[in-house]
């Protein structure tokens, strides 16, 4: 008997939407295909895009390609790759990271305990042209990666990040999956349709817990465009508007209660490192990083307060109904 054969069945799930990602999407393909505990399938999501899906179908013979049969955007073809995953555990990994060998033994690993609904793990960026100089490690939540101020251990968390995560099958189908009102479409970055999700699991089922794995270990590619203060400033203001919309469906405690200690602990240590390093004279571009953390603080804060304005996204109600079958192609 193999040592894993104890280990729940994965699908794990990859959602794209255009063909200007294609090598950095081969690249999570050969992840996947490399993992220490194979995944039962391995699905990909076309998020309206034709002309990448017949070139996948063409160009992919071992996985289950599909196009988005719900709303266009992220959360529509997360539902899609749901709705044709048929392991016990289906893990999401994004299409510009690589998983690490190990991905999907350290996640599984955590679901002998019934009362875990859902494992994220670590996301580390690869920068295409190095970290920039003001690029705080505590803002890589920008380019959708673990920041410092996140735990080191395996710790039960509020939500997980979503180029690392896995759910219990059955736990998706019973919140309804992700909520299509919330979430990135194309190039749009807006986000937090996870922690929405997971917060709406955990309310579902007291006593039970979602947890973040640091060992489980993926590598984000982080393209240069996205290191500069435009977009940071862009994506912080994107996120204070879609950490409205979770506050205005799950509450403002449950929506922000991180998100306090963040701002209240790890925000001012980074500032005050950054001051007193360029003071002297250690770090030449700690005063600018302080600058940009500040500056970051006050666009999400600002994104936030319009966000409340706005009318609130309604919760799903069910899931993202099955595609067609011939919608999609499995490989026997």
């Amino acid at each position: 008997m193999s040592e894993h054969s104890a280990l729940p069945a994965v699908s794990v799930v990859i959602c794209s939407y255009s063909e200007d990602r294609w090598d950095m999407l081969m690249g999570a393909l050969d992840s996947v295909r490399t993992q220490t505990v194979p995944p039962k399938q391995t699905i990909v999501v076309v998020d309206y895009n034709v002309d990448l899906y017949k070139r996948l179908i063409f160009t992919v013979p071992d996985a289950v390609i599909v196009e988005n049969s719900g709303p266009k955007g992220l959360s529509g073809a997360r539902n899609t790759g749901t709705s044709v995953a048929k392991a016990e555990i289906v893990a999401f990994l994004d299409d510009d990271a690589e998983a690490a060998p190990d991905w999907i033994e350290r996640l599984v690993a955590l679901y002998d305990d019934p009362d875990v609904l859902a494992v994220g793990g670590r996301v580390e960026p690869l920068w295409e042209a190095g970290r920039p100089g003001h690029f705080a490690n505590e803002l890589d939540w920008i380019v959708g990666c673990t920041y410092r101020g996140m735990p080191k251990v395996a710790a039960e968390v509020r939500n997980v990040i979503g180029a690392n995560m896995s759910f219990r099958a059955d736990v998706l189908g019973r919140v309804g999956g992700f909520n299509t009102a919330l979430g990135r479409q194309d190039a749009t970055p807006l986000g937090c349709e996870e922690t929405e999700l997971c917060i709406r699991a955990v309310i579902g089922a007291p006593g039970s817990r979602v947890v973040y794995e640091p060992a489980a270990l993926v590598h984000h590619h982080v393209p240069a465009p996205r290191g500069t203060l435009r977009y940071m400033l862009a994506r912080s203001w994107s996120e204070g508007i879609s950490k409205a919309q979770v506050s205005r469906v799950v509450g403002h405690k449950r929506a922000l209660g991180p998100e306090r200690r963040y701002v209240r602990q790890v925000l001012p240590r980074a500032v005050f490192a950054g001051i007193r390093g360029w003071l002297r004279g250690e770090d030449p571009a700690g005063l600018g990083r302080a600058a940009v953390i500040i500056a970051v603080l006050a666009a999400t804060a600002s994104g936030y307060v319009r966000g409340r304005r706005l009318p609130a996204a309604p919760v799903p109600l069910k899931p993202a109904p099955v595609s067609a079958e011939d919608a999609w192609r499995e490989v026997q």
